[in-house]
């Protein structure tokens, strides 16, 4: 499965993409993100691995971050593993004015894995689109209100 979610934020690229690459930003955007811990490598360096730690109901939702590229201020490309799911997500950032910035975030789910994730699939697709537009949204929100 494979969607493009974008967002216009009115603020200029290289402040957007700062706020994008910091992780201690997640939490203001991400509804239940906790943490993120560096496994291997260099932080926001190609080949470098996390841990993405999120809030599900009464326990913890584990993710593995691997980035695959960082050209920002105009690209970043990572791939997330989840005991039910593999997806790719490349992150795009077009300058429309000194003050105006698209985000492109194009998702490849590679993977589905369990009984319920494939429901989900057939039964609402669009259901990890809305979630992956919503952070978005809540991106595009929390970085016009800092700048």
């Amino acid at each position: 499965m494979k969607f493009t979610c974008s967002v216009t934020i009115n603020v200029s690229k290289e402040k957007v993409t700062a706020y994008f690459v910091n992780p201690e930003y997640l939490k203001e955007y991400q509804d239940g993100f906790l943490r993120k811990e560096l496994i291997s490598g260099e932080q926001g360096q190609v080949n470098s691995i996390s841990r993405m730690y999120y809030k599900q109901g009464k326990g913890e939702m584990e993710l593995t971050e691997t980035i695959q590229a960082n050209n920002l201020p105009d690209e970043f490309l990572a791939q997330y593993h989840h005991k039910f799911t593999d997806n790719t997500m490349k992150s795009t950032f077009t300058s429309l004015s000194d003050n105006q910035t698209r985000f492109d975030a194009e998702i490849n789910y590679t993977a589905f894995r369990g009984f319920i994730v494939n429901i989900m699939v057939f039964i609402a697709p669009n259901f990890f689109k809305k979630q992956v537009q919503k952070w978005l949204n809540n991106f595009k929100v929390f970085v016009e209100k800092l700048a």
